[in-house]
């Protein structure tokens, strides 16, 4: 990645958004809790809820009999090199 463009991903951008008034105090007294201040907390709050939700795309737990039956199809149909899965697994993770 050049310089520019780790500048450019790190540069501070807006977010916005209207919220009931009930939910922002909600938000608010667990801010006290924690300590903090409010933009922190909702930030902090998404941006884990998006890792859990992107997770759950790439990440699968399997049961101990479940995995060998996994295993034993891979074996059965070997992975054949391809460029496109290169370039994916080769890009930088979202979340970081």
């Amino acid at each position: 990645m050049s310089e520019l463009q780790t500048r450019d991903r790190s540069r501070s951008v807006p977010l916005n958004m209207r919220v009931a008034e009930h939910r922002r105090d909600l938000i608010d007294a667990a801010v006290e809790v924690v300590g903090g201040d409010r933009t922190s907390f909702v930030l902090e709050a998404a941006c884990k809820r998006a890792e859990e939700v992107l997770m759950e795309q790439r990440l699968f737990l399997l049961d101990e009999n479940a995995f060998d039956r996994f295993a034993q199809a891979l074996e059965d149909n070997p992975i054949r090199s391809n460029e496109c899965v290169k370039k994916l697994l080769a890009r930088p993770k979202r979340w970081r």
